[in-house]
């Protein structure tokens, strides 16, 4: 029987290797803990939560309940163990932590067929079938096997993350489309402020709460990525010379240049989605929402992704991977988990989820398919390999991933719960086609 490797036995490596070898697969699972550990990780367990046990909202009106539902439909280990070990949060899933990462090791363990080993894994064959899961804390010694193997460009070590808000929230009569200078057509959306909004927006930016950051995140920041808060702090005028810099921007309605700017730039094809751009941020979330809907034309703006600053090993997908998490040049290695690029525990088991299944199928010679992209799970895959590589960040799931309605639907909770009914509808055909 030819074996699968494993590296990483976080929710994604411990979905993997769950999915792998239900499907007779024989599995050696590598986590380097407890002999070598994280500054995040506390437990040698299995699927260890770090920041949070909460998994998000539960019900069928919600990008993050949609993904609980495919995932229970796709028999995830992950979901049935935070189902047996919840706890009472209202209408989000909560789990016990440590009942949580136990119960996931304790399953995995007496898995038939997989093998658990203790140590760190600091090579990789790109002719033996392995998933790399290895998580937003990949050890040095793997990152530097990783770098030549998917291009040393294309591996970030910390995220500087912009908000990202919905289309159909934006109050389109409060700004307009141009480029600088008029250089590459009506690219982007541009929120005028005027002097007063400007100076009311600065003060509320420079005494905003951030996040504290764990020791091991605190670092210097790059000028081409600095927080905005932190360059509000520079100086009241800083932000003029930066991503609020109006030059080159003509308001069509004064005929005149604005004081300062705000540009959002399409996230993607349909253009759902637009991201804050140069608006990366340490703030907390409550903050984000307060201060950036002082933005002219935000003011009900929807976030679909916050900003964040913090560390998180990932590669830039879009160059890297193949719409079956396989690597381009090196079909036998596939990745998953947060290391793919996308956000949040449930997020990370669904590509774990994924690229189990790919990988016994590569091993059984059987064909590997991507689930279609109207389901969270192809949504998902879809946002990794079509995203644009240049401005390529980490992703958590949301309705904008999912292609329109063909109906236009106005009221948000109808909408919602019918993309979810086509998205499980669509993951239903795609899992009956492929015996999953």
């Amino acid at each position: 029987m030819k074996e699968l490797i494993i590296i990483g036995a976080g929710l994604a490596g411990s979905e993997a290797a769950w999915q792998a070898s239900r499907r007779g697969i024989a599995v050696t699972l590598y986590e380097m803990r407890p002999h070598k550990t994280t500054p995040a990780h506390q437990t040698p367990y299995l699927a260890e939560l770090v920041c949070s046990n909460s998994l998000g909202a539960d019900h069928l009106q919600s990008a993050s309940g949609l993904l609980k539902a495919e995932l229970r439909r796709l028999e995830s280990l992950i979901m049935r163990v935070a189902d047996e070990t919840r706890l009472p949060a209202g209408a989000a899933l909560a789990v016990d932590r440590s009942a949580f990462a136990r119960r996931v090791s304790e399953i995995l363990h007496s898995q038939p067929g997989v093998s658990i080993r203790r140590r760190e894994v600091s090579e990789i064959d790109p002719q033996q079938v392995t998933i790399i899961a290895s998580g937003p804390l990949t050890s040095p010694a793997l990152a530097e096997r990783l770098a030549p193997l998917i291009g040393s460009d294309k591996l970030f070590f910390y995220d500087a993350i912009a908000p990202i808000v919905a289309a159909d929230s934006i109050d389109h009569t409060k700004v307009f489309r141009a480029s600088r200078y008029g250089k590459g057509g009506q690219d982007y959306l541009n929120c005028p402020l005027s002097e007063e909004q400007y100076h009311s927006f600065w003060r509320e930016l420079v005494k905003a709460v951030q996040h504290p950051g764990r020791d091991f995140e605190k670092k210097r920041f790059f000028e081409g990525c600095m927080p905005i808060e932190e360059l509000a702090r520079r100086g009241e005028k800083t932000p003029l010379f930066g991503p609020l810099k109006p030059v080159g921007l003509i308001d069509p309605a004064s005929g005149r240049q604005p004081f300062a700017v705000v540009q959002l730039r399409q996230e993607n094809r349909e253009a759902t989605m637009y991201n804050l751009v140069g608006f990366q941020t340490s703030l907390k979330t409550g903050e984000q929402r307060r201060i950036f809907r002082m933005i002219p034309g935000l003011e009900q703006a929807r976030f679909l992704r916050y900003g964040s600053m913090h560390r998180n090993t990932f590669i830039n997908a879009p160059c890297v991977l193949t719409p079956t998490l396989q690597h381009r040049r090196h079909p036998n290695l596939f990745f998953a988990g947060q290391l793919t690029g996308v956000e949040g525990y449930l997020e990370s088991s669904a590509m774990g989820l994924l690229a189990g299944i790919y990988a016994a199928r590569l091993i059984q010679g059987r064909k590997l398919l991507p689930p279609p992209r109207e389901s969270a799970h192809g949504a998902l895959l879809n946002y990794l390999v079509s995203a644009e590589a240049k401005h390529f960040q980490p992703m958590n799931m949301n309705y904008g991933l999912l292609p329109p309605l063909e109906e236009r639907i106005k009221d948000r909770q109808q909408r919602n719960r019918l993309q979810s009914e086509r998205a499980l509808a669509a993951l239903n055909a795609w899992a009956e086609h492929l015996d999953v």
